[in-house]
């Protein structure tokens, strides 16, 4: 017996329930949705009792909830987005809240409410005072495959990246996503060694349906690591001096090789790059800092 969609996506709210009873009861409906539905592709591994059919009354119920939209989504992207929380502050960075990682990104959230979040770019140097920089995968959800500084994310809402102290959060979740995105271990990157420059409140489309609004702290360390990028996150990564980073930015204005650089980054090199890395070379990077200043670069 054939049947129909509508039919089977009504099944699947019929049965759901079933599938809850069978799990663990979550805290919230809205957090098992969100746990089951951050990797689709490993429903079966998580629910191996669950059948062929029940299974495919999910898929039904999934598409009647509103995810269709999103099903090419990268799997470990969709993971990301749904698990990770943001902290939400407003334009003084006081902490106002947490919201996903999804929502701060939808670009109607941004435009009409208070999604501002925290965030921290990376610029990591080697002994011979080159950036290292890296291509985003083409999998990210927001501005794939374009070039930027060393690594670019967020603090989260937990325990450890919410200490105030000495920017501490912000360092400890920068220490944990250059692991993440580029392989590099802990102790090549010593929290203490992060060097805390500067603050920029910024708001930038990506595609349309994404974009950023971040209050980005920009952080500095002068080390030699090894990395080994991961390919979910990272596309390709290189290591430019002054005069190559010029070139980049050449090419990238020209349109050459189609080449983009990120908002954030180009804010950064527009405004605070070059000056700052006299200090990386004459060792004084402390006495650039302004933490006190939020640069307003929107």
């Amino acid at each position: 017996m054939r049947t129909s969609a509508t039919t089977t996506a009504a099944a699947a709210r019929l049965s759901f329930p079933l599938l809850i009873q069978q799990q663990q009861q979550p805290t919230s409906f809205v957090s098992y949705r969100h746990r089951l539905f951050s990797s689709s592709s490993s429903f079966a591994l998580r629910l191996p009792k669950v059948s062929r059919l029940t299974a495919r009354l999910f898929s039904s119920f999934q598409v009647a909830m509103g995810d269709a939209p999103d099903a090419g989504m990268d799997a470990v992207q969709r993971r990301l987005m749904f698990e990770d929380e943001c902290i939400l502050v407003d334009e003084s960075d006081r902490v106002v809240g947490h919201e996903s990682k999804y929502n701060c990104h939808l670009w109607e959230k941004i435009e009409s409410g208070n999604m501002l979040h925290r965030a921290f770019s990376v610029f990591l140097f080697n002994s011979k005072y080159e950036l290292l920089l890296q291509q985003r995968s083409a999998t990210k959800v927001t501005f794939p495959l374009v070039w930027t500084n060393t690594c670019c994310s967020h603090p989260l809402y937990r325990e450890s990246e919410l200490i105030d102290e000495d920017h501490l959060g912000v360092r400890n979740a920068a220490q944990r996503k250059l692991l993440d995105e580029l392989g590099i271990p802990a102790e090549d990157v010593p929290v203490d060694q992060f060097i805390p420059l500067g603050r920029m409140l910024y708001k930038a489309p990506s595609d349309g349906k994404w974009g950023e609004h971040e209050l980005d702290y920009l952080l500095f360390i002068v080390r030699d690591v090894n990395n080994n990028p991961n390919p979910d996150e990272v596309a390709d990564v290189k290591y430019v001096n002054r005069d190559q980073l010029k070139e980049l930015l050449r090419k990238a204005d020209a349109g050459e090789e189609g080449l983009k650089l990120s908002p954030w980054f180009r804010l950064v090199v527009d405004n605070f790059l070059f000056k700052w890395w006299d200090h990386v070379e004459k060792g004084s990077l402390k006495e650039a800092a302004d933490m006190k200043t939020i640069h307003k670069l929107t």
